[in-house]
């Protein structure tokens, strides 16, 4: 699995932004998708996650209500579209998969929880 992130740029505060995870190679044996950013000088924060065949989403608590993630179509490609972004969204985003069912039980917001990891995005969202 490859993972290619895309969507990222510059945004006034309130403004939108919506970043793409786009899925190659074995995207069938894709459990979860996962987004998380990292800050300058800050940990790795989980944003959002989503099971690959639909169902169950999980938020951070600092972007619920404002993001949303999803799945175009059936397609490979998984969205994240952020609405009324701040300056403390700022950062680098980064996708993640999951690339089979886990043995015990999923944890979204831990990034232990993924395989696979793309490249980052950078979103900068001015004051």
């Amino acid at each position: 699995v490859q993972l290619q992130a895309s969507g990222g740029g510059w945004v006034q505060t309130g403004g939108s932004l919506n970043l793409a995870c786009t899925v190659a190679g074995r995207s069938d044996d894709v459990y979860a998708v996962g987004w998380f950013r990292q800050a300058p000088g800050k940990e790795r924060e989980f944003v959002a996650a989503m099971r690959w065949n639909g169902g169950r989403t999980d938020y951070g608590d600092p972007v619920k209500g404002r993001f949303t993630i999803s799945r175009i179509a059936v397609g490979s490609t998984v969205s994240l579209q952020m609405n009324t972004l701040k300056p403390e969204d700022t950062a680098v985003y980064y996708c993640a998969t999951r690339n089979e069912r886990p043995w015990t039980p999923f944890r979204a917001e831990q990034s232990s929880s993924y395989n696979t990891w793309g490249q980052g995005t950078l979103v900068t969202v001015s004051s």
